[in-house]
């Protein structure tokens, strides 16, 4: 056992023990029960993972891999070291990689969530950062399947510059952010790509952009059979497939000077660094008078409406581009979301005009989105980038939740968290209740009361990996840290919660052996939260790691769980283990 020192001042140095990672008590226990003489045979191994792992379809074959991985230990067996090493190895992890994309992919894309980036060539701040290919690639290769880009004139009038309009951001060219699109679409996830276009030209610059998509793309752009579908094609049905989405061209509007309602900015500065708690969606009381909209939602010109456009100088070429149309009718919200039975198209809503409808028409945002798409961006005052929370809109059956991927904090964990599912592959079914109607064509109700449907029973063992990814004055200048970790729930509003474990001090091994319990309403919309801290007398608690699961993917039993920094990239070393149950 080795031991580390710390410096206290000049004259004073503290030495603490190094531990090495030892298995808990309930870990022996099982080991005891399903080995004889501290060995465990391939058949015996075999009943643990059929019994305790709730892996029924495990062979012996399945027991002696895991054997063959860790022989170096025993040939004949597991040992307690051997096993207790397999239950913490990648291996072992809460979500099966080899599962694959498993959701039926054969439906109309108005039954997925889908992931979905706001802005997506920021680099940083809504305000003045630089726009750039590049965080559209990084979204790519995380899995994100709609891209968002502006598209306004460039300062010649003569070509196409991507920015986000009326700031201060530096443009880039929008052929750049073709190429990157072609060349990265499907390096996650061989399902369509969505390009949404916040369209800012000129008939002559809309004649130079559909160019540019069809030579760009070529075959993989998906050219739609009809201008109004009554419904919208399948995932499966558009593999490695580029769709373009904006509303239909109009005359070209000279920008006017950008009024800003307000800046986030001074607000996130006194946030921990990982992003603010959510707030309870049990008590929302924003005012909804008259159904009007915001001033944000008069803004937005991506939807503006359709009946007052003059087609006589667009361009037709562009217009044939558009596979999903997006566009509000005349008339305030309950305009908006009146269900056409003759055609489908997408509607635009801020974080707030959403809030505000669901108190009123909840249902009626979930009759839209059984056919339609609803897409759902953050509020102009978050200058930051930073982002809300995506499961106001997963609950009333929203497909595209839009976020600004260059951010980090709570919000992006969850949508990270949420595409974890389905293969990682960038969609997600929705839940059967959110695209069915009943006998009576009633369909769900996201206030309802709803009963419980099962209950996940989470314990937390142990952690292990901060030694190795972290220099050892990282959280505490005078001592080994003092973790604790936070085990929730985000989802419906009766699901949502967070527990904590009990602060183990001065460990860099820290054992809690505590057990938490989360009835659950509506499991298929419940992700998993969890977070590691270093407790912290003097200031802020130090971040940890964190991870969030989606529950109707997580595997039974007692798992090796990663940990993640706040920026969403994995940790080398950095694990929990844990146990999960569902009664």
């Amino acid at each position: 056992m080795s031991k580390q020192t710390y410096s206290v001042c000049f004259c004073c140095r503290r030495r603490f023990k190094l531990a090495l990672a030892e298995a808990p008590p309930e870990i022996k226990t099982l080991f005891d029960t399903y080995s004889e003489n501290d060995l465990m045979s391939p058949s015996q191994l075999q009943r643990f993972l059929f019994h305790v792992q709730k892996q029924e379809k495990a062979t012996i074959e399945d027991a002696q891999a895991i054997i063959d991985s860790l022989k170096h230990f025993h040939r004949k067996g597991l040992n307690l070291e051997s096993f207790f090493k397999y239950l913490f190895s990648d291996t072992n992890l809460p979500i099966l990689p080899s599962l694959g994309v498993h959701h039926d992919m054969t439906l109309p894309l108005s039954h997925y969530f889908i992931y979905t980036g706001h802005n997506s060539y920021l680099t940083g701040n809504q305000l003045s950062s630089d726009c750039s290919d590049v965080p559209i690639i990084n979204a790519l290769k995380r899995g994100v399947r709609v891209i968002e880009l502006d598209i306004w004139p460039n300062a010649s009038k003569d070509n196409v510059d991507v920015l986000h309009g009326r700031t201060f951001t530096t443009p880039v060219e929008l052929i750049r952010c073709l190429g990157a699109i072609k060349e990265h679409a499907f390096d996650a996830s061989e399902y369509p790509v969505v390009i949404t276009l916040e369209d800012h030209l000129t008939p002559d610059l809309q004649a130079k952009v559909a160019e540019m998509v069809a030579q760009t793309f070529g075959d993989m752009l998906f050219s739609p059979s009809t201008e109004s579908p009554k419904e919208f094609p399948s995932p499966e049905s558009l593999k490695n497939r580029i769709i373009i989405s904006t509303k239909p061209p109009k005359e070209y509007l000279e920008a006017k000077e950008i009024k800003e309602k307000g800046d986030d900015s001074q607000a996130s500065g006194n946030e921990e660094a990982w992003g603010k708690e959510f707030p309870s969606m049990k008590h929302v009381t924003i005012d909804f008078k008259d159904n009007k909209m915001d001033e944000e939602d008069l803004n937005d010109e991506e939807d503006s409406d359709e009946s007052d456009k003059s087609h006589h100088n667009e361009a037709p070429e562009y217009r044939s581009l558009i596979a999903i149309h997006a566009g509000k009718p005349k008339g305030g919200i309950t305009e908006w979301l009146k269900v056409d039975p003759d055609k489908v198209r997408r509607l635009s809503l801020s974080e707030q005009h959403l809030e505000k409808a669901a108190i009123t028409l909840g249902k009626d945002i979930v009759r839209f989105t059984q056919r339609n798409i609803l897409r759902v961006y953050p509020k102009s005052t978050r200058i930051t980038s930073s982002n809300y929370n995506p499961l106001i809109g997963w609950m009333h059956g929203a497909q595209m939740v839009a976020f600004n991927m260059q951010g980090y904090g709570r919000p992006l964990w969850l949508m990270h968290g949420m595409f974890k599912a389905n293969g990682g592959c960038g969609y997600v079914k929705k839940p059967d209740y959110l695209v069915k109607t009943g006998p009576n064509n009633e369909v769900f109700d996201p206030k309802a009361k709803l009963p419980v449907k099962t209950t996940l029973k989470v314990t937390v063992y142990m952690g292990e990996g901060w030694y190795y990814d972290f220099k050892h004055t990282h959280f505490d200048q005078y001592s080994p840290p003092d973790f604790y970790t936070r085990v929730g729930i985000a989802g419906v509003a009766d699901d949502n919660v967070m527990k904590k474990t009990k602060t183990i001090e001065d460990n860099w091994l820290p054992t809690w052996n505590e057990v938490f319990e989360f009835p659950l309403t509506a499991p298929e919309l419940a992700l998993l939260r969890i977070e590691v801290h270093e407790y912290d007398i003097s200031e802020k608690d130090d971040f940890g790691g964190q991870t969030v699961l989606p529950v109707w993917e997580l595997r039974s039993g007692i798992r090796a769980v990663p940990l993640y920094s706040h920026k969403g990239e994995k940790y080398n070393s950095v694990k929990l283990l844990m146990r999960f149950e569902f009664y």
